[in-house]
């Protein structure tokens, strides 16, 4: 079984080399594992929280969309979608907003953060506090739950989110699940290993404390300025360098392998000037930086291409959240019962059929999943060397009338056959059960297929 990962993207600001280095990067690398099931969500309900600027809030889903795109995040291996196209989200933010206690979200930090606030300048507790703010959390649960994320990466700040969404789905299931679990219950992770980028004035670089150095927008010529802007002590060329106590150095060895970074270090403590470090600093990120800020400009000048991509995402997005919704609906009594002519019974399951995704690997072979109506994931293909190879290999699954017949077990995953030589492959399961439980599912969607 894959990992489900889920990853929300705020759209307020301009993406900076903080973002990228500690952000970014990590999850797009992760994303390329075929082990996880990766979701990226641009989180525009949230943005509204702390953004009354519509043109801003405009501008920056824009930017950031075609910052983690020009950065290499593929959107046919991940699902990439804007909060806002999927209307299930607040749906299921008020289902879990009526569950919810008070209390509970007296106690979230950003929360008590603004009255302590409000308190220390003598306001009303309660001064310019909305509830978006307040319910903030559940929003966030929501954005969660909707997909079954089984790990969510974020920072230690946002640890206490995750717990609430926890709390929030067991008193959900304990209401309305009939003594089952209706939710996977996310895990937090953080990832100690990922770099923590100081700002031009030594501080972690943030919008907030305006230190930052941009990632693409200004071009090349910006992201010169605003190295040469890094604070630096005094020591003049020739006098030795304390690398360690040097954000100079230590930006440049979140760009830089390990061979690269010892020589600098040795420059620096054999001596090297403020201005030649900085010369070096650049040229090390600009060999990095510089062909993705080629591909964002590319995507920003052709805004149109972005917003299909996103659109597209949003179909794959829903296409497991809005079933997994009407289930919830039904729980606390929302769905409807009512008598179905044959015609909308036949329309109603083809909407929620299984369905093969194709997709290109990053050596240009093409394979393709194949998804189960709740959306799992029940086959990976073997590479093929062209798109029409993969289409005439889907074409043939597609028409098995007795798939169980090239079905076989393979320890704790299964392969998939034809002419003897194998076309696909599943997860590796846990334990037996779990194996045979997903190949009888796989079986019986490939039957529905074929009897169309």
């Amino acid at each position: 079984m894959r990992t489900r990962i889920l990853t929300g993207i705020t759209t307020t600001g301009t993406p900076h080399l903080g973002n990228y280095v500690g952000a970014i990067r990590p999850a797009i690398l992760a994303s390329r594992n075929d082990d996880n099931d990766a979701f990226f969500f641009m989180a525009d309900y949230h943005a509204l929280i702390k953004c009354e600027d519509p043109a801003r809030l405009q501008r920056s889903r824009l930017q950031i969309a075609a910052t983690w795109l020009a950065a290499g995040l593929d959107p046919s291996r991940v699902t990439f979608y804007r909060q806002s196209d999927l209307p299930e989200i607040p749906q299921l933010c008020w289902l879990l907003t009526c569950v919810t206690a008070k209390g509970l979200m007296n106690r979230a930090h950003a929360y008590k953060a603004a009255v302590d606030q409000n308190v220390a300048d003598n306001e009303d507790p309660d001064a310019g506090v909305t509830m978006g703010l307040f319910s903030y959390p559940v929003l966030m649960a929501a954005d969660i739950l909707l997909f079954n994320a089984h790990r969510v990466p974020v920072g230690r700040d946002q640890i206490q989110h995750i717990e609430m969404a926890r709390d929030i789905a067991q008193r959900f299931s304990h209401l309305y699940g009939g003594g089952r679990e209706l939710f996977v219950l996310p895990e937090v992770q953080i990832d100690e290993a990922v770099a923590t980028l100081p700002g031009l004035d030594g501080r972690k670089m943030s919008k907030s404390y305006n230190n930052t150095i941009p990632l693409f927008e200004g071009g090349a010529r910006h992201l010169r300025d605003a190295i040469g802007r890094i604070v630096t002590d005094s020591r003049l060329p020739g006098e030795p360098k304390d690398p360690d106590n040097s954000q100079l150095y230590t930006i440049y060895r979140a760009f830089a392998d390990e061979g690269e970074a010892a020589a600098f270090r040795r420059s620096l403590e054999e001596g090297m000037g403020w201005g030649d470090a900085k010369q070096a600093l650049y040229e090390r990120i600009e060999r990095e930086v510089g062909p993705m800020r080629e591909r964002y400009d590319t995507l920003m000048a052709r805004p149109d291409d972005i917003e299909d991509i996103l659109l597209e995402g949003a179909r794959k997005a829903r296409a497991i959240g809005e079933p997994f919704l009407a289930e919830l609906r039904a729980a606390v009594g929302l769905d409807t019962p009512r008598a179905s002519s044959p015609a909308q019974s036949a329309k109603k399951k083809a909407g929620k059929q299984a369905r093969f995704v194709s997709f290109r690997d990053d050596d240009g072979r093409f394979r393709f999943r194949f998804l189960a109506a709740d959306g799992q994931d029940l086959l990976l293909s073997e590479p093929h060397a062209d798109a029409q190879a993969a289409g005439a290999a889907i074409k043939r699954l597609r028409a098995l009338a007795d798939p169980a017949r090239s079905l076989r077990a393979q320890g704790d995953s299964y392969v998939l056959e034809l002419d003897g030589a194998a076309v696909a492959r599943g997860s590796v399961f846990a334990d037996a059960a779990g194996r045979d439980a997903a190949l009888a599912k796989l079986a019986a969607e490939l039957r529905a297929l074929a009897a169309e």
